[in-house]
């Protein structure tokens, strides 16, 4: 079960608490720029794990002034198209319904947020829109998911530039591990991928992880490509893109 630190008191609840009911999650985004990018790409991640383990979810954006243009930033990224999130505590099934009764937010960390756990987010420097203007989306994403979301992100250059250079190598081992015949993903790691990302939303970790996978002599090439494949539901790096490609 995904349990995340609630930035309001600093103890971890659960994400879903009731397994068969919406889960509302609410991303404020104060400003379109690249810190509003990564609150965004937070409650991306937060809708993908909840949807992984079978809870329906509800994603809303509220806050910034330009909803629809941190919307047009954020598609490139492979982040889903966010609901404009309603004045009041309406749900999906109306007042009091599952989506009022289950709600998270991903706000920018120190940020005010209505009542209902609070998933912090840490800026990013600089948090100018020009800092991401013409950088690859996929890289982007990459540079971000690095670092652990309470941990400010230098978003510069270099950073890009090696973000970029680690996806590319990603994805051509992926392309050359699905020449090989498939294996199922090992259960040791499925375990270790889904206690990672269960554990606040370490994505730190989970790329850990995946890193082990790759550079482990004993995991045949076939499990390696599902492996990543199945974790990409999660990242959505595209990591699968060049499968088929000329080697």
């Amino acid at each position: 079960m995904l349990r995340i630190i609630d930035a309001r008191t600093g103890e971890p609840v659960p994400a879903a608490p009731v397994r068969r009911g919406f889960t509302r999650v609410e991303a404020h985004a104060p400003d379109r720029d690249a810190t509003g990018l990564r609150v965004l790409l937070v409650a991306d991640l937060l809708v993908r794990a909840l949807e992984l383990d079978g809870t329906p979810v509800w994603a809303l954006l509220t806050g910034t002034g330009d909803r629809d243009g941190l919307r047009t930033d954020a598609a490139p990224l492979g982040i889903r198209p966010f609901e404009d999130g309603p004045e009041g505590p309406d749900g999906p099934d109306g007042p009091g319904g599952p989506g009022a009764a289950q709600a998270l937010h991903v706000a920018p960390a120190g940020a005010a947020a209505p009542d209902g756990a609070t998933v912090a987010v840490a800026p990013v420097d600089p948090a100018r829109r020009d800092t991401v203007t013409g950088a690859d989306p996929h890289a982007l994403r990459l540079a971000l998911l690095e670092r652990h979301r309470n941990t400010p992100v230098r978003l510069d250059a270099t950073a890009l530039d090696d973000a970029g250079a680690t996806l590319a190598r990603l994805r051509r081992a992926v392309a050359a591990w699905a020449r090989q015949p498939s294996r199922p993903v090992p259960g040791e790691v499925r375990d270790r991928l889904r206690a990672a990302w269960e554990d606040d939303l370490d994505i730190p970790a989970v790329l850990r992880v995946l890193h082990r996978v790759e550079t482990d002599p004993d995991v045949p090439d076939g499990a390696r490509f599902e492996t990543f494949a199945y974790a990409d539901r999660l990242l959505g790096l595209d990591l699968v893109r060049d499968v088929g490609s000329p080697a």
